[in-house]
Order: C-alpha cells, then structure tokens, then sequence
C-alpha cells in the first residue's frame, strides 16, 4: 500500500488531465478493475456531442425505415462489428469473397455480394447482366455497342429507383400483359426487372414472371428493397428462381443504410463484382464498399436470422395500443393498426378523429410533432384525413413520449 500511495503522490504532482489519471488508474494491478467503468464514464462526459455542435436536431422514429429519415439504427453486435473492420487493413476483394460466401450460406443463394444499398445493387447486377465478364464490356458501359440494351418490367412496376438501372445505358421498355411480354421478346432483350412490392397491381405475379424468363432464357430481377419482415422473405424469391435479389441493408435488417445485399446466379454475381470498387475503369467505382459496411452487413443478416420475430411483433403492437390509448382519451379519436401488404409489413397505427370536435388536422399535429422537443416524426403516409406512426424503430420509452405529445396536441385542439 506504501508503494501504491507513493505512485499515486508522484502522479498526482504531474499535470496529468482527469482523463489521463484514469487512465493510468486503469494500469495498476488490483485497481485496473475497479478504476475502468471511471475511466469509461469520463470518455463518455468527453464524448462530443457531433449534432448539437453542427446544429442538427435528431428526432424520435416515429415514421419508419424512410432514407430521408436515415432509416433505422445498427443494434451493438453490428456497431461491434464496424469498429472492428475499421481498425484493420485486409485486401478487399478476399473479404468480399469470404462475406459473400457467408451470405449465399445464411441465404440459400449461390452466391451473394454487399452492396452500397438496394439501389446500388440494381446498378451493379444489371451491369453484370450486360456485360459478363468481358473486360472489354465493363469499361464501356453505358456505351452498350455489341451489348442487348432492352430490360422489361410491368408498366405498373415503374418505380423511381429505376434510374439506377437506366445509368448502365439500358431502355426500359413496358408491358402489361403475358402476351405484351411475348411480342416484346427479342434478341436485345437483356433482363427482365420486377418490382416486388407492385406484385399486387402487376398482372404477371412473381412466379409466373420468373417462369417467363426462364422460357426466354432472361435473366429475372427482383427489388425487394423493403421486404423483411417478414424473415422468410431473405430466402424466398431466389428459392423461386429470381436470378437476381436484393434487399436494403439499412432497413428491417438494421444494418448499415449505406449497404444492402444482391445474391442470385453464382456467374451474374462475378460479373456483378467486376462492375463496381475497387476496380477503377467501371460503372458503378463510385458506389465503393469498404470493409466496415461489408462485416457490418454480414452481422446484420446473421443477427436478424436469429431474432425472436414473434417478441418483436408483439412489442410492435404493444406500442400501437399504448399511443392508440392515450389518443382515445381525446373524445372522437378513432384508432386502427394495419399492415402494408408487402414493403414495410410491419404493424402501422392510424388516428382519426371529427374535424369538428378535434379542430386540428392531422398534417398539422404532424408539423407540431416534428416541431417540438423532443422532436417526433410520423409516419408519411399521413394524409389530411389520417395521422399514421410506423413504429417498428423506435427506441426503448420512445411509444410513451409519442403517446403523451399526440394526447396534448389533440386535447388542446378539442378544448
């Protein structure tokens, strides 16, 4: 004890910071233990606080994934994963093999890549439709001489991400019908896209699109960018024959938004691959992954396979009544929870109420919603009839706070 009291003496008269003390706390044999939760706790006080410094207001998720509104956040075992690939140097296309071989694993697919999200992966899998492995290929793209330059889809599978489909150069040409598709048909006929949420208002569903494609010898293409939940979705359309799949990282797998996941042909995936970083004379260069968001990928679809989906579809529900109870208390206010057929089926609350005895709309207790402090942001598919909450990423007491603010917005408007 002399020795330790002496040690501590000599410190204590350097001008050492509290957070170097600790530090060297943290290194005597015997006190290290008790000493690091301090040292800890004066990083975290050290801690910048990056938003409110640059004059950013973060906001309770009260919407859903929506990329404007950074989608979800990464659970630990993710965040775990990317601070570990970001103190390392490994060869990036060995760990884009290994990854990928992973993925195709976990997904039941032959072969699977990370991607810079869904929309990246769109550039990069019709890149390598197009192209193969032919050197001479990727480095013209979108110059598309000796190339097919045709891709199919439903006039009612249109959606705006297929711009990054277009960037390689292709058309897009549209069809209704099995016998539009027939007639359109031809040797440039490249590729064959499909929309997965507009399976509902196409008139060629999911199997019979995949079942056309392989009778035209076509590669299929499916976006499901949003579509987990539920689980089985990951596995689904490339057990169907889809040749292509894709999902958004940063959505219901909470990994990280600026990845996502194309898995498929084991030969489309290679070529996909030749089409992007870190080869320099490509299309998609810019679109670069680097290490952290592939491991952080990885984790995110192993730790999502593993989830207690039944637990997070209860606790889902549990916050829709908690906030549709409180909203009740206000005379008029009617509640439902519903579920969106396929992107984003996860349970949605809606409020309604009679303009006439709650003289607020429900655009307007959205704006005071994302006004406030805490700041909230709902759902939007609110409309001028119905204020909706996507609930799903929320954080831990966040259903309570949207409970109370919803209630006093909507008493105050009644008064």
């Amino acid at each position: 004890m002399m020795l330790l009291y002496s040690i501590i003496k000599r410190q204590r008269s350097t001008m050492f910071s509290r957070r170097h003390w600790l530090h060297f706390l943290t290194t005597i044999p015997g006190i290290g233990a008790l000493a690091a939760p301090m040292a800890g706790a004066a990083q975290r006080v050290a801690a910048r606080d990056y938003f409110k410094t640059l004059g950013v207001k973060p906001f309770i998720n009260a919407a859903g994934t929506y990329t404007a509104l950074t989608s979800s956040t990464m659970p630990p075992e993710v965040r775990q994963a990317w601070l570990y690939a970001a103190d390392h140097y490994v060869h990036l296309t060995k760990l884009q093999d290994a990854v990928g071989a992973r993925l195709a694993q976990l997904l039941g697919a032959e072969a699977a890549m990370v991607t810079s999200g869904a929309a990246g992966a769109l550039t990069v899998g019709t890149a390598g439709v197009l192209t193969g492995t032919d050197p001479e290929k990727i480095r013209r793209l979108p110059q598309l001489d000796g190339m097919k330059r045709v891709v199919l889809t439903q006039k009612s599978h249109r959606f705006g991400y297929d711009h990054a489909v277009r960037s390689t150069g292709v058309r897009v040409h549209e069809i209704e019908t099995v016998s539009e598709l027939e007639d359109a048909v031809g040797t440039d006929t490249a590729m064959m896209l499909f929309f997965n949420d507009a399976n509902d208002r196409g008139q060629i569903k999911d199997e019979e699109w995949v079942r056309l494609g392989r009778k035209h010898g076509i590669p299929t293409f499916n976006d499901c960018a949003a579509d987990v939940p539920p689980v089985e979705n990951l596995t689904k359309y490339v057990k169907m024959g889809f040749d292509l799949v894709t999902f958004s990282g940063g959505k219901g797998l909470m990994g990280p938004q600026s990845a996502g996941v194309l898995m498929g042909r084991k030969d489309l995936i290679e070529a996909a691959r030749l089409n992007t970083s870190p080869f320099s004379d490509t299309i998609s260069r810019g679109m670069k992954v680097n290490k952290e968001e592939m491991l952080a990928m990885l984790v995110a679809v192993e730790s999502y396979l593993k989830r207690d989906h039944a637990a997070d579809l209860r606790e889902w529900n549990r916050r829709c009544e908690e906030i549709a109870s409180a909203a009740r208390q206000v005379k008029s206010v009617e509640s439902e929870v519903f579920l969106p057929p396929i992107a984003n089926h996860v349970p949605h609350l809606g409020l309604q109420w009679d303009a006439s005895v709650v003289k607020i709309s429900p655009l307007e207790v959205k704006a005071q919603l994302a006004e406030g402090d805490p700041a909230i942001e709902a759902c939007p598919l609110t409309s001028k009839d119905r204020l909706v909450f996507g609930v799903w990423m929320m954080q831990p007491g966040d259903a309570a706070k949207v409970a109370q603010r919803v209630r006093d917005i909507l008493r105050k408007a009644a008064a």
